[in-house]
């Protein structure tokens, strides 16, 4: 007997319901947002009794309705945790930027996975939920990992996602479906797979599975400038600060231009943070690509030689994620005496990437500077914006190595002549053609043979670890997984908005 009383596997809860709790609306008498939630585990609960032999008062699941609040909150978290036989996480793109969500995945996941026999090929007891589409986001990767097949649950299902199903009364009987099948493989998983229960951990202590910040969400500010300590002679320390993230290029309208930056950022929906690029370069240049990136380029510190070549070794580097913008103030007057050296200081150290530009890219004043702030406020979206897609095409999952040949009919016809083939055997007529695709995809579907009749589809049901097992997991020909988004393909280079000279 554990400390917690079960004496044997029967007593165990079946299913541990992770979801993200949604804040109430704003409007003055807005409904319970978590009520669908709590229907949904009400009805699995039913449905998984109604399929097993669970005894009269032993608790079928656990749905945590705390808030994550009170003394015992997490002491009982930690022990459901360590107890329960399936974790079924309800994706939401709320839920991946859940802290406690990916507490929690953390939590299940320390424990050992065995197959319930020698036959079984499990090695998870996650079974995942679709609670909203998550087609256009990229899933962390313990999450994409998993192979699961959604589309075993219904069409209507993998589509609309298991909330939309529920709040709409024309896919009731798809809700219904889908929570049947839902409860089978919570049944199935539980009895195929032996979890010991584990030991209770510190909750608050455990970090999350997940990275709650997705890349393509955040934004990494990089600003090259002087701090005033640093400044040239002829350089009025009015415009810059004890930092070299202070630099104010439009004092006294606005504030500094990493801080304001950041507020447009966010406005767009980045998370963005504010580096010097002088900590940043090396990375960038080597291809370390965290994430996309600004560059707030100060003309003035191209006067630095060390600095100079950082920013030629950058434009060599062809790091098309990071973005640059050069605020120019026209009405300071020592920037309009040395324009003409500054400007040619920066198309040197930026001639790659400004013949790469393209003139949709250029800044709102045309190719001599970004001259006022609200140049620069047109500017900064479309420079984000081109990071971000360049960075999704720079990540997109591609197979690492080339794929291996497949068996080809026609070239078992040629050795053979049609006929038996140099051992005496004859070609076997079941062998796929070289530009064919067998077997099913990552979700469960079976793909369409390229080259063959679309109509013909592959059958079989794929699973994977931590769901459902494939053999072809690792199978570079199997169909591209539905729910993962791997954004749309950068433009070839980027021009510095506000930069001059042709592009």
């Amino acid at each position: 007997m554990t400390d917690r009383g079960w004496e044997d596997d029967d007593t165990r809860p079946y299913f541990f319901l992770s979801y993200a709790h949604t804040p109430k609306a704003g409007a003055r008498g807005a409904g319970d947002p978590n009520h669908w939630v709590r229907q949904l585990y009400r009805d699995l609960c039913e449905a998984v009794l109604q399929l097993t032999t669970v005894p009269d008062g032993v608790p079928v699941g656990f749905m945590d309705e705390s808030m994550h609040q009170g003394e015992l909150w997490a002491d009982r978290l930690s022990d459901e945790l360590a107890s329960c036989r399936v974790f079924v996480p309800l994706y939401s793109p709320r839920y991946f930027n859940s802290v406690p969500c990916g507490q929690e995945w953390h939590a299940f996941t320390r424990r050992p996975v065995y197959p319930a026999n020698l036959d079984s090929e499990r090695t998870s007891g996650i079974v995942p939920v679709l609670w909203a589409p998550m087609s256009r986001y990229r899933l962390p990767k313990v999450a994409g990992e998993l192979q699961f097949n959604h589309a075993s649950f219904g069409p209507d299902y993998a589509t609309e996602g298991l909330y939309a199903l529920m709040k709409l009364t024309y896919f009731r009987s798809a809700y219904e479906l889908a929570v049947h099948r839902l409860a089978a493989r919570i049944v199935q998983v539980a009895e195929e797979t032996v979890i010991p229960i584990g030991r209770r951990l510190e909750f608050n202590g455990l970090p999350s599975a997940f990275n709650v910040t997705a890349p393509t969400k955040q934004l990494r500010i990089s600003v090259l400038a002087y701090h005033q300590g640093e400044l040239p002679e002829d350089r009025s320390p009015d415009y810059y600060g004890e930092r070299r993230t202070d630099w104010h290029p439009y004092r006294p309208v606005g504030s500094p231009i990493a801080q304001h930056a950041v507020r447009l950022a966010r406005q767009l929906g980045f998370q963005p943070t504010v580096h010097e690029f002088d900590e940043e370069a090396e990375s960038i240049i080597e291809g370390h690509a965290e994430a996309p990136g600004l560059l707030l380029l100060d003309r003035w510190a191209l006067r630095d030689p060390r600095r100079r070549e950082l920013v030629r070794r950058f434009d060599r580097s062809d790091s098309t994620w990071v973005s640059v913008l050069e605020p120019w103030n026209a009405d300071d007057p020592e920037c309009e005496e040395s324009a003409g050296e500054l400007g040619q200081l920066s198309d040197d150290a930026l001639r790659i990437t400004r013949r790469a530009g393209r003139p949709s890219f250029l800044g709102a004043t045309g190719p001599t500077g970004l001259h006022t702030l609200e140049d620069f406020d047109d500017a900064l979206p479309r420079a984000a914006m081109k990071a971000k897609y360049a960075f999704e095409g720079r990540t997109r999952a591609e197979p690492e190595e080339p794929p291996p040949p497949r068996p080809s009919l026609r070239e078992a016809f040629r050795r053979g002549g049609g006929g038996p083939g140099p051992d005496g055997s004859g070609p076997d007529p079941f062998e796929f053609e070289d530009d064919q695709d067998q077997g099913n995809g990552a979700h469960g579907n079976g793909a369409t043979a390229r080259g063959a009749d679309p109509g013909t589809r592959g059958t079989g049901d794929g699973r994977g670890p931590h769901g459902d097992r494939t053999g072809n997991r690792n199978d570079p020909y199997r169909e591209h997984d539905p729910y993962r988004d791997d954004g749309d393909d950068p433009d070839d280079g980027m021009a510095p908005l506000g930069g001059r000279g042709n592009r």
